[in-house]
């Protein structure tokens, strides 16, 4: 049982002067921050800005270079995430720790004190008893795999709260969940938050925070930035709280950085102008990132229409097809089933689905990462089924895959190393027998400018980098190679409003230069603000097409969960 935390009226945690380091990254830079219990406190900055880190310290997975943690008044050294808990702290992360194979009340005793043998009788009342408070319909032998990932979530935080955690750390805990689920997670924080819980909530989605945070803490490049009591959170209006916040994290004002200061809404600054089909001849021209063109009015925006999910003959404006394809997922099983889509020069194709729905087995089909067992995919009318990953890149297929630093990057390797990868073995990279090392550097130096990658220089680590920096850098090493259909999973999740709005202006470009951009995304503001069409994905199947101009979050949300199109109501 962890020990007796502050009283209520003195701070449970106090972090003063943490200063920690990673070679030649300073990520914390004399940060102090203060918990309160029955609080939730949000902790806001932009990518690269300090919040993970400075809760890894509080969670015992790093210790501090410098600086002191103060429990219940007391100083402590929490060396080992074991020691946090013991004093009442624990983690709860965007990747889960259960073991999917094991019941739940089997992940919650795991790794518990008190040796070897699990007593599992003891604690399966308390879990049962817990699982219902938490609105979990299940039994606490029903193993992690058959639970959705909100269930998961849940099962996370109630191990947390069993072992006697009474400071709760949660980081990004809404990337991975539906609308629905979101709200639910408010709810139990909110809850939580009643129940004498201290909460941190690490997230980039300004709107949530605002929703049920009582305190807010700014980092801004590794330093305190602003804090925000609760006087402030309660008293001031809602847009003068937001427009404050994205002034102290960004370190100008609001209008400077956005024409909409809310972090988790899009904000209208790539234009969309109408489809202009390129000839056969300029279609074969390497694309140019055109430079940024003026920011429109919302009321000004073109809708390009959509055609059907696929014709029966390509067209001059199909740049690559699918026909009826079928393929198995990771563990055998059917993961797309007779799929066929057309994919139009000039567009982003959004497409909209419940994890687990065939939407990454799709964008690896398109990538030549994943063999088809029935169907054909066209490239400009020709067979490029299963020719591979190498092939597909040599023709121009781009893919950003949704694991930056386990299929996306070597995380133990340079930057510049990272930036050469998909073309390690071609010119001006290597001659066929040696690497040229200065090439690599200098497109790394290049790379890094253009897309302003915080990162001491191209002989970093590339894992050393905050995930914001590494996913600009995958989409800068794709769009060096030109490519002439571009699939990307989920680029701007996790992602500060600045950066979402640079990889979702460079993918807008990339589609005005008369590329095709496939669009992965869980954020549905997100796919009707930049998509020309929106496919939605359920059961391996797509089962609707639309034009933005129809697309809503929920006809998509009723979709995405099975359900049937509905008509358009006639206009008035």
């Amino acid at each position: 049982m962890a020990q007796a935390l502050g009283q209520p009226n003195s701070p449970v945690v106090e972090m003063r002067d943490i200063t920690k380091r990673f070679g030649p990254v300073l990520a914390n830079d004399r940060v102090s921050l203060d918990l309160w219990p029955g609080e939730i406190h949000a902790v806001l900055g932009e990518n690269g800005a300090g919040k993970t880190t400075l809760m890894n310290v509080l969670a015992g997975m790093y210790q501090p270079d410098s600086g002191t943690i103060r429990i219940a008044g007391e100083p402590v050294r929490l060396d080992s995430p074991a020691a946090a808990l013991r004093r009442g702290i624990g983690a709860v992360y965007q990747h889960f720790t259960l073991v999917p194979n094991l019941s739940i009340l089997e992940n919650v005793a795991l790794g518990a004190e008190g040796g070897f043998v699990l007593d599992l009788a003891p604690a399966e009342a308390k879990v049962a008893s817990m699982l219902a408070d938490f609105g979990l319909d299940v039994s606490p032998r029903t193993e992690i795999r058959h639970l959705a990932l909100g269930q998961r979530q849940r099962v996370e935080i109630i191990k947390v709260l069993l072992r006697g955690g009474r400071v709760l750390l949660l980081d990004e805990p809404t990337s991975v969940l539906t609308p629905g689920e979101v709200q639910s997670l408010l709810d139990l924080l909110r809850r939580l938050r009643d129940q004498g819980v201290a909460v941190v909530l690490i997230t980039h989605k300004l709107g949530e925070a605002l929703a049920v945070s009582d305190r807010v803490t700014i980092l801004r490049a590794g330093r305190n930035a602003g804090d925000l009591g609760p006087d402030v959170m309660s008293g001031a209006d809602r847009e003068s709280v937001r427009a404050r916040i994205i002034a102290q994290m960004f370190g100008s004002s609001p209008a400077a950085e956005t024409d909409d200061s809310s972090m988790d809404h899009l904000p209208s600054v790539i234009p969309t102008p109408p489809r202009v089909i390129p000839t056969k001849e300029e279609s074969r021209r390497p694309s140019r990132r055109r430079p940024e063109e003026p920011r429109f009015l919302a009321d000004a925006r073109h809708d390009r229409g959509a055609p059907a999910a696929a014709r029966d003959e390509p067209t001059s404006e199909t740049l690559l097809s699918l026909r009826n394809i079928s393929t198995l997922g990771d563990r055998g099983a059917p993961a797309l089933h007779d799929l066929s889509l057309d994919l139009l020069r000039g567009e982003v194709f959004g497409i909209a689905g419940v994890d687990g729905n065939g939407q990454k087995e799709l964008g690896e089909v398109i990538a030549g990462q994943r063999p088809v067992t029935s169907g054909r995919v066209l490239l400009e009318g020709a067979d490029i089924t299963n020719r591979g990953v190498a092939a597909a890149t040599r023709l121009g297929i781009g893919y950003v895959t949704d694991d930056r630093l386990h299929e996306g990057s070597v995380a133990e390797s340079s930057v510049a190393d990272n930036v050469a990868l998909k073309s390690i073995g071609r010119k001006p990279f290597s001659n066929g027998f040696w690497l040229n090392r200065r090439a690599m550097e200098q497109q790394a130096r290049r790379l890094i400018a253009e897309f302003d990658v915080k990162t001491p220089g191209p002989h970093t680590p590339i894992g050393m980098l905050s995930g914001g920096n590494i996913q600009k850098l995958l989409l800068a090493r794709e769009l060096a190679l030109e490519p002439k259909v571009l699939v990307c999973n989920k680029p701007t999740t996790g992602l500060d409003l600045r950066t979402t709005q640079f990889v979702i202006r460079s993918l807008r470009e990339q589609a005005n230069a008369g590329n095709v951009v496939v669009l992965i995304a869980s954020e549905l503001d997100e796919l009707i603000e930049i998509s020309d069409r929106i496919g939605v994905m359920y059961s391996g199947q797509l089962v609707a097409v639309m034009p933005r101009a129809e697309a809503d979050p929920e006809t998509l949300g009723h979709l995405m969960l099975g359900g049937a199109r509905r008509p358009r109501k006639a206009s008035a």
